[in-house]
């Protein structure tokens, strides 16, 4: 059964997922409740605490150096760093490994779909989910940064739905 706070930290994924998309940034105010969530979670064992704290420090280490080189953005940092403060160190790693098969898929997805797209002009949609294909269609063309909070959030989702653990 998902708990109320995997339930959650499931929809903070999905907004920050969205916004991804959208806007491509993820709001602090996401991190910052998915970190409090997971400390939380925590504070019944703060030896689990200490141990989800130090392998999210090594995770933030090992996606700092990603970052410096330019290959993620500090968004996706500060995400899947708070969400690793709520998983073991096992989850931790089982997160990141799901993460980089769903940006493997969605790298993919997107090489795929820029051989497909159109050329067409933006038009004035109406709906906000036609305006947003509208403008990732364009990014695709582009061939502009992928929106790699989707990635994280189904990693996340993975974990968070398997393991049982935030």
């Amino acid at each position: 059964m998902v708990a109320v706070v995997d339930l959650f930290g499931l929809a903070l994924l999905v907004i920050a997922a969205w916004r991804d998309v959208a806007t491509r940034t993820i709001p602090n105010w996401i991190s910052l409740l998915l970190l409090a969530l997971g400390a939380v979670r925590f504070l019944q064992d703060p030896s689990a605490l200490v141990q989800s704290a130090g392998a999210a420090l090594l995770l933030f280490l090992l996606l700092l150096v990603f970052y410096s080189r330019g290959f993620i953005g500090g968004g996706d940092v500060k995400l899947m760093t708070a969400l690793a403060v709520g998983l073991s160190p096992l989850d931790s790693y089982r997160f990141v490994v799901a993460t980089a098969i769903a940006g493997g898929i969605l790298a993919v997805a997107y090489v795929m779909t820029s051989f497909r797209l159109p050329e067409q002009p933006m038009t004035k949609r109406t709906s906000l989910l036609g305006r947003v294909a509208a403008i990732e269609s364009w990014r695709i063309r582009k061939r502009g940064p992928l929106p790699y909070g989707v990635a994280i959030a189904a990693g996340g989702a993975f974990v968070l739905l398997h393991s049982g653990s935030f």
